[in-house]
């Protein structure tokens, strides 16, 4: 299992990453353009690669299939080793990591909340396939059979996609996705 860090704050990246007990980061730009406003975001993803190890995510802002391509383009070309674009779940969303796992470009399906979606992320070529936890909780449902059975249908298909439990609002919510 890996742990990924949900953060766009150098600072705390680099002090979580002194535990050494992170795979990686995931982040927003829209949360970055929110919390630091004057902020240079090819800088502080450039940053954020600098204190980390592993893949770093970067979410994409836009919403048709054209511009999420030109944006996760220019993306990947800060550090393509190390870029992960992060695709919100949405038939355009399908289509674009289908596009960019035919390229060789790792892609993060994000926003998942039930088993179904993250098989057809999975099926689309997603290198990761990131399931809310906190969502699903907030929908009433336990998440444990949606990781479960993800996991379950990822291996019988062999399909290679890894699974981030994303929207951990508690470390409650680590224990008992686990269990």
């Amino acid at each position: 299992m890996a742990l990924f860090l949900d953060s766009s704050d150098p600072k705390e990246i680099k002090d979580l990453f002194g535990w050494g007990v992170l795979s990686g980061v995931t982040t927003n730009p829209l949360i970055i353009a929110k919390e630091q406003p004057t902020a240079d975001l090819t800088q502080v993803i450039r940053d954020i690669i600098a204190v980390s190890e592993g893949d770093v995510s970067v979410e994409l802002t836009t919403e048709t299939e054209k511009e999420m391509l030109e944006e996760a383009a220019g993306y990947h070309a800060w550090a393509p080793e190390r870029i992960c674009i992060k695709v919100p779940m949405s038939e355009h969303g399908l289509r674009v990591v289908a596009a960019l796992s035919k390229k060789g470009v790792k892609t993060n399906m994000t926003c998942l909340m039930a088993m179904n979606q993250a098989y057809l992320a999975a099926l689309a070529g997603a290198t990761y396939v990131s399931i809310f936890s906190g969502r699903v909780r907030d929908m009433g449902y336990d998440v444990r059979p949606v990781i479960t059975s993800t996991r379950q249908i990822l291996d019988r298909e062999g399909l290679k996609s890894k699974i981030i439990v994303g929207s951990v609002r508690h470390i409650m919510d680590v224990n008992e996705a686990l269990e």
